[in-house]
């Protein structure tokens, strides 16, 4: 049956490439988009999330040995159907990291970053999450390091991995104020560090939302270092069910699938949605 999915990931992006040229994929779920044109007050093509991007790929070698995932060996980028947009994707592995993956989108009126790496379920890390989009009028972030594990009713895991971070929280929620109301259901997914913001593009917004990236990443690896291997398989076991429950929230309450839609049609969004989820759970069962 997985390799009957598997198959089925390859199947829908083959097809595309004629269309699309593909880098190895996420797909975006943080941002509702509207397509409305508005005179630009902020130059959004002056900022790029690349940056980001590329001080967690330098900073991961510091610490461990990246290697290409398998789909990152398959797949190099995408061009949207239209010829306008075209997709950055990247997918990694490391000995302690399950899949470090992104997708990167920068036209001249937006910018979009979905990055996060999921540690192998030997252990219990927090997934790093960073959400970000912008255009000329409007940033919406989330940037966390999202628990595995029940932060309200275990506090044990709390203390293992957030009381030492809650400087850092309360130092970018200065920075970064918080954006609004999020549902119960959403906030269950998140961390007591998490950033939550919406803001008018400012290069001195932008400067800060690098800083708290670049700081929650550094923890991250951190935490990743530090862990000890688990050998007790039933604490795998809940490892694994809680990152199956991460991602199936993300599957179901994927915003950015608006986004797709427009880039790619209706059809192909939810098939590359639900090819991309496959493709994670595949890789999470069987170790890839």
């Amino acid at each position: 049956m997985e390799s009957s999915s598997s198959s089925s990931f390859l199947s829908f992006f083959l097809p595309q490439m004629r269309r699309l040229r593909l880098s190895n994929t996420t797909l975006l779920s943080s941002v509702n988009y509207s397509w409305k044109q508005k005179r630009p007050s902020f130059l959004v093509s002056a900022i790029s999330y690349e940056r980001f991007v590329q001080f967690a790929l330098n900073q991961s070698k510091h610490h461990t040995h990246l290697a290409p995932s398998p789909l990152q060996e398959r797949f190099s980028s995408m061009i949207s159907t239209d010829g306008n947009v075209e997709l950055q994707m990247l997918s990694f592995e490391a000995p302690k990291i399950r899949l470090l993956r992104s997708l990167s989108i920068e036209t001249e009126t937006m910018q979009v970053l979905d990055f996060a790496a999921f540690p192998k379920p030997e252990y219990d890390v927090p997934i790093f999450c960073a959400n970000f989009f912008s255009n000329a009028s409007t940033s919406i972030v989330l940037l966390d390091l999202n628990p595995l594990h029940d932060v309200i009713n275990q506090r044990d895991y709390k203390e293992k991995y957030y009381s030492s971070l809650i400087p850092l929280g309360v130092k970018y929620s200065e920075l970064l104020p918080w954006g609004g109301k999020l549902t119960t259901e959403s906030l269950k997914f998140f961390s007591p560090i998490v950033i939550w913001t919406k803001f008018t593009p400012k290069q001195d917004k932008y400067d800060a939302l690098y800083s708290a990236f670049v700081d929650y990443y550094k923890a991250w690896l951190e935490l990743i270092d530090e862990v000890a291997e688990e050998n007790d398989a039933s604490r795998i076991k809940c490892n694994c069910e809680a990152q199956h429950r991460y991602l199936a929230w993300r599957a179901e309450k994927d915003p950015g699938h608006g986004l797709l839609k427009r880039l790619i049609g209706d059809t192909a969004a939810k098939e590359a949605k639900a090819s991309w989820i496959t493709f994670q759970i595949i890789a999470l069962r069987t170790g890839l």
